[in-house]
């Protein structure tokens, strides 16, 4: 019997081994195709127009549908097994783009398909997410649940990098209906692997849900179980402060960097290019390392230095660099930026797929996401409108400030201690002597009593010292 229990475990490591690069791979392909996308269809647009109004029109498409169903697609997540949410999710975007082909085929390619495809591709995309992101520590142990987020946030980083060079090279040298089946090709191949995972590896007993119930229904019962987690309330608090607060520094950066400091858009490309290569490192080195012992200790450190990494920004402003020396600066300011982004993401996932209940958990990723998504336009406009009437080193400066201070509010050392007890032991804990350490006490005793026993010798054979 025990055998076979060794048996069966073995078989479900090795099944979870195949799900963590399985879902690099899925993850990395789906990530990179719709920045790809993305990419593409803007430089379509702004080609066809000319105008920033129908650029951020897109931009807008893609945003509403996802705050609005984002409850919708955690409920549902909740509700339904999640791998057929995923495959869904997935079908959903294959068909979107393909039926943007299918039109551009049929009809010439217009823009009005392009938002259609936007929206129906956004509500896609919304449902798989949400319920792949649910679903992490069902596919792999705990013990790898670290890899798995870094992975997660190692493919955003290479896609973040790739997605524009990939982009600009199909959009510069293959038609639009070639640039569509490429992406369609690149879902197609995520949606197949994803269906080969088993998203019940690890998945604990789930609590029935009933199917009389309401949609509002459930989504309130979604936030009354965040209120019993006062923990991870907060922890997503600071998360949601911080997506409003750094949205003065994807603003500000472009408007500082070509409007107060003129600096060459080559230059600036390589600045923002080195916030992916900082998060595409750290996310290397988090799949490599040991398990962060303290991931709420660590991420609030790691929010800290977020924070005060936006006044830095400020810097240039107030004082004069010269050109290369500014441009070194920002590099490095951005690609600390890009680590510390993956330091805080990190081990806040990790907490959240660890805290939630697993039959909780679609429905707090999707409030979640609603309120980030939502936090994200309101913050533009905000900071759009005050970096025109208010010098920008004193927005950033301000945000600095009341990140710092919005963080020790929200998470201040009561609640760690409460959380991690065992830190303030270890904090007192005094270790004892090792046998190296006691070791060289015994060196260092000798050799004191050596040199005594010299100055004893030399006071006897000195005539002239002084003898008792």
């Amino acid at each position: 019997m025990r055998k076979d229990g060794q048996m069966a475990e073995g078989m479900k490591q090795r099944r979870a081994t195949y799900h963590l690069y399985t879902f690099l791979v899925s993850k990395m392909i789906s990530s990179l195709g719709a920045n790809v996308y993305s990419f593409g269809m803007s430089m379509f647009i702004l080609s066809i127009t000319g105008s920033a109004l129908s650029f951020a029109a897109n931009l807008v498409f893609s945003i509403i549908p996802r705050v609005i169903l984002s409850p919708v697609a955690g409920i549902l997540t909740d509700r339904l097994p999640r791998k057929l949410v995923v495959l869904i999710g997935q079908g959903g975007v294959v068909l979107s783009v393909t039926g943007l082909l299918a039109y551009s085929l049929i009809f010439e390619l217009s823009i009005a398909a392009i938002y259609v495809t936007t929206v129906f591709y956004t509500i896609s995309s919304t449902f798989s997410s949400i319920a792949f992101s649910a679903s992490i520590s069902n596919l792999v142990d705990q013990e790898r649940l670290q890899k798995a987020m870094s992975f997660n946030q190692m493919s955003l980083s290479v896609s973040g990098i790739g997605g524009p060079i990939v982009g600009g090279m199909l959009f510069g040298f293959v038609s639009m209906e070639m640039f569509l089946i490429i992406n369609i090709i690149s879902y197609l191949i995520a949606f197949l692997l994803e269906s080969t995972m088993n998203f019940n590896l690890y998945s604990k007993e789930r609590s029935e849900n009933k199917d009389e119930e309401s949609m509002l229904n459930s989504f309130k019962e979604g936030v009354r179980y965040l209120k019993t987690k006062p923990v991870i309330s907060r922890l997503l608090m600071v998360v949601l402060w911080l997506n409003l607060f750094f949205t003065s520094v994807s603003v500000g950066t472009n408007f500082i960097l070509v409007e107060v400091l003129s600096m060459e858009y080559s230059f600036i490309g390589i600045i923002e290019a080195s916030g992916a290569i900082g998060m595409l490192l750290i996310s290397v080195y988090f799949a490599a390392r040991s398990n962060v012992k303290y991931p709420l200790l660590f991420s609030k450190r790691a929010v800290l230095g977020l924070s005060m990494l936006v006044g830095t920004i400020a810097i240039p402003l107030m004082f004069h660099f010269p050109e290369t020396l500014l441009f070194v600066y920002f590099l490095a300011v951005m690609f600390l930026f890009g680590s510390f982004t993956v330091l805080t993401n990190t081990p806040i996932g990790i907490m959240m797929q660890k805290e939630v209940d697993e039959h909780y958990r679609g429905r707090v990723f999707g409030i979640l996401e609603m309120m980030a998504m939502g936090l994200m336009p309101i913050g533009s406009l905000i900071f759009g409108i005050l970096y025109d009437f208010v010098p920008a080193e004193i927005i950033l400066i301000v945000c600095s400030v009341l990140l710092v201070m919005i963080t020790l509010l929200l998470l201040p050392s009561s609640i760690i201690k409460d959380v991690y007890p065992e830190l303030e032991n270890e904090r007192k804990y005094i270790k004892p002597t090792s046998e190296k350490n006691a070791e060289m006490l015994a060196k260092k005793e000798l050799i004191n009593h050596y040199r005594e026993d010299i100055e004893k010798q030399k006071q006897l054979s000195n005539p002239t010292a002084i003898r008792f």
